[in-house]
């Protein structure tokens, strides 16, 4: 099992997607993907999404940012 296989608690434990008929469209919850991933030691990536391309950003501070 990898890393990102395996199951890792969710700090929106209490979310709609958590609680008993709450997720109104029975999706599947998947293990959070880790921003290392993304980011691969960069500090912005370009993400192409539905004709769009977003930036996530890490701040020097450690927090995200994602524009448009």
């Amino acid at each position: 099992m990898t890393q990102r296989d395996s199951p890792l608690p969710s700090r929106h434990a209490d979310s709609a997607a958590s609680r008993p008929g709450g997720d109104p469209q029975g999706a599947t919850r998947h293990a959070p993907l880790p921003s290392e991933d993304l980011l691969r030691g960069r500090r912005m990536v370009e993400i192409a999404h539905n004709g769009e391309v977003y930036r996530l950003q890490a701040t020097r501070l450690g927090k995200l940012i994602l524009t448009k």
